[in-house]
């Protein structure tokens, strides 16, 4: 007889463990985990290597999803973080912030076209976080919080302005464990890139970020040449000792979006 009953007994428990796993919650995706899929996504890299976002084709569900990883962000407190892990979250934190007010307002050809009033240009100045009780632009986390208080130049290849001329938007988020590594390797990607430096009939033509923050690169041609050879190929380094002044500066505003040619 209790042989009988242990068919049932058995389907009851396996009913219960189902039943169980159903209504288990769905565990929260972290918000390095959402940015990192959002960029995995749709971050591609073409054969210009200009590394570009696709903001015509997102999907309703991942524009609420990074509505939902900047929340999260807002809701921490960066204080309260090892120095490094500060660091990458200012780092992406400032750029999903930009990829958020570039699909707002897209199509744009250039985020220089958002403008919050008849003077501005850009959305740099516009309040778009709140942090701690704050109220921060894209100006305030660059130059108030990384610039300031890190002063480290290779944030400047960290950081992407949605523009063909800035250096890539990475795709994947920067962490506290692989921050140094990924700053440098996002250094080197841009100064050995066209839009970085490049050499004509020993002529050197270079990126106007290196004018634009010339005291993080030490205020001179030379300064500037030395650190665009630090990261630089070991043939391009060659090149570079070979010249002792900058003839000209360059930068692309067009949008980093598939679409656009540079």
């Amino acid at each position: 007889m209790c042989q009988n009953r242990l068919p049932s007994l058995f389907r009851t428990i396996a009913l219960i463990a189902t039943m169980a796993l159903v209504t288990l919650p769905a565990k929260a995706e972290t918000p390095n985990a959402i940015w990192g899929s959002l960029l995995k996504t749709y971050v591609s890299t073409p054969p210009d290597e200009i590394n570009r976002f696709d903001y015509a084709h997102i999907s309703d569900t991942d524009r609420e999803r990074l509505v939902s990883y900047l929340d999260q962000m807002q809701k921490l407190d960066p204080s309260k973080m090892p120095d490094d892990e500060q660091r990458a979250y200012w780092i992406n934190l400032y750029n999903a912030l930009t990829v958020k007010v570039v699909l707002d307002h897209y199509p744009v050809k250039s985020i220089r076209d958002i403008r919050s009033g008849f003077f501005s240009i850009g959305p740099w100045n516009d309040e778009l976080a709140r942090v701690s009780g704050k109220d921060l632009s894209l100006n305030n986390i660059e130059h108030d919080i990384l610039r300031k208080r890190w002063k480290d130049n290779r944030i400047h290849y960290a950081l992407n302005c949605a523009s063909l001329g800035c250096p890539n938007l990475q795709p994947e988020p920067f962490t506290a464990q692989r921050l140094n590594e990924q700053l440098d390797h996002a250094a080197r990607a841009y100064v050995n890139h066209p839009r970085g430096a490049s050499i004509r009939n020993g002529r050197l033509t270079v990126s106007s970020i290196y004018k634009w923050y010339a005291e993080d690169f030490g205020n001179s041609d030379k300064s500037v040449i030395a650190h665009i050879a630090s990261f630089a190929t070991a043939d391009r380094a060659a090149e570079l000792n070979k010249i002792s002044d900058i003839s000209a500066h360059q930068y692309d505003w067009k949008l980093n979006a598939p679409d656009t040619a540079e």
